[in-house]
């Protein structure tokens, strides 16, 4: 069997590079729907992803024509449920990385492939890709985040439009409205997202995943509280290695080097 044969195989791919973690969805004859191998793979991926030192951003991305049809129909009228203890549908909504991670979508992002892009923190689009959360059409409810974040991304009542009637919105409206960071040619997302993770990637690890968590849970502290619980974040990585590195190499006039410590 050739290594493309296996690849072939596998619902997700995963590659690491330069700091950066790579996680290609890869059902592609399935419109990348999610069954529970595939999120049981991304699960186990992230998983490993924030554990090691050597990888600081992830890039998710598709194989073929579309980004991700949702959850697979075929498989839950099987008995499936594509939920993991951990981290809930698709191995990701319910509880995302600790580290950045960059939708890089081709094509479109529907149901539960529209709620994985939310789950990620930056999105980088292709001009033919499009998100919709079409659950109410079939008399559902679209029950992975995608009602938790949608309303804290667009405004309330474009919010309240796209869940309630199911429309679509394309990748150039999105980025008008601030909720996709880039749109670009068919076909370039994959790059134009590796890209973008690599200027993360060489930043410090330890400040990237404390400045992400800071901007995600500082919203909902008290506002007497937040500098306290700020502090409890960024004590540990002032007084990290790579703080003492960033700052010598900075006097240096060199790129640091970076050790997760």
């Amino acid at each position: 069997m050739t290594s493309s044969d296996t690849n072939a195989e596998r619902p997700l791919l995963v590659s690491d590079n330069n700091g950066v973690r790579t996680l290609t969805l890869n059902r592609p004859a399935a419109r990348n729907a999610v069954n529970l191998a595939l999120a049981m793979a991304i699960d186990e991926a992230l998983t490993e992803f924030d554990e090691r030192r050597d990888l600081t951003v992830a890039v998710l991305a598709a194989n073929g024509p579309t980004f991700c049809a949702g959850m697979d129909l075929k498989a839950f009228l099987r008995g499936e449920r594509p939920i993991t203890p951990r981290r809930g549908f698709a191995g990701i909504v319910q509880e995302p990385p600790r580290k950045p991670i960059i939708a890089a979508v081709d094509g479109p992002a529907v149901a539960g492939g529209f709620e994985i892009v939310l789950a990620c923190d930056m999105i980088v689009a292709a001009e033919n890709a499009f998100f919709a959360l079409p659950e109410v059409k079939r008399g559902l409810v679209a029950a992975g985040g995608g009602l938790l974040r949608l309303p804290g991304r667009l405004p309330y009542h474009l919010a309240m439009e796209l869940a309630l009637t199911g429309k679509q919105i394309s990748a150039v409206e999105a980025e008008r409205l601030g909720l996709v960071n880039k749109v670009v040619a068919p076909g370039t997302a994959v790059a134009a997202a590796t890209e973008l993770a690599a200027e993360v990637a060489a930043c410090g690890p330890l400040a990237v995943a404390a400045t992400k968590k800071i901007l995600q849970d500082s919203p909902s502290w008290p506002v007497a509280e937040a500098f306290e619980r700020q502090s409890e974040l960024t004590e540990p990585v002032r007084s990290s290695a790579d703080a003492v590195e960033g700052a010598r190499a900075f006097t240096e006039k060199r790129a640091p080097v970076w050790t997760g410590s």
